[in-house]
This record gives C-alpha cells, structure tokens and sequence, in this order.
C-alpha cells in the first residue's frame, strides 16, 4: 500500500489517494480557489446539458482547471494530481467540496494529517 507521499510509488487504490489529495491542497486558499473552480464547471456544464448549448463545456473545464491549477502552481506550489490521477482528482474535487458544504472537511483533513493552517 503506497500513499505516494513519501515514494515515487503509484497510488493503487482510491482509500490511499483520498488522504494523498486532502494533503497536496493544505492550504485554505488552495482549498478555496478549487470549491470556486468545481462550483464554476459544474454550473457551465449543468446550463450546457440543459440548454445544449455545447460550446459551454469547454468553457466549464477552463472554470474548473483554472482555479485548480493556479491554486496548486501559484499557492500550494505543488504539481496538479490531475495530472497522474486525473480521474481520481475530478472525484475528489467533488468530494472535498461536499464534504466542506457538510462540515466535515476539517475533520477529513485531521485524518489525512494536513496541518491546519
């Protein structure tokens, strides 16, 4: 079992990479450009699915890549796990912000290990 964080090892399973995502966006700002980027892309590709308006679902992963990646390059100063883990990633994206709007993300980021700053 590799949780990738201390290896070059692949993360075989999503149970180790769940705590590997919660601590690659330790800080709150990154934290926070990514709930900005998930509400974005999910409400440009929910307006393209329902007015099949396509051109929007280019624009809906701009929404949601931009802010990513500029939290992770610019704040967390760390590589993007898209990149390795792209689909894992996109489910996370969507499980940390829920797990925010439910009010358990803090408790999640203590299990991880992630220093709350």
């Amino acid at each position: 079992m590799a949780d990738g964080s201390a290896t070059n090892q692949a993360i075989e399973t999503y149970k180790d990479f769940w705590p590997y995502y919660l601590r690659e966006h330790a800080r709150p700002r990154t934290r926070a450009v990514h709930f900005l980027g998930t509400g974005l892309s999910t409400f440009f590709a929910a307006i393209a699915v329902v007015t099949a308006t396509w051109w929007l679902v280019p624009m809906a992963l701009v929404a949601g890549y931009g802010p990513a990646w500029i939290g992770h390059f610019f704040i967390e100063k760390n590589r993007p796990a898209t990149f390795t883990y792209p689909f894992w990633s996109l489910a996370s994206d969507y499980r940390m912000t829920w797990t925010w709007l439910s009010g358990h993300l803090d408790e999640e980021l203590a299990k991880a290990g992630v220093d709350q700053r």
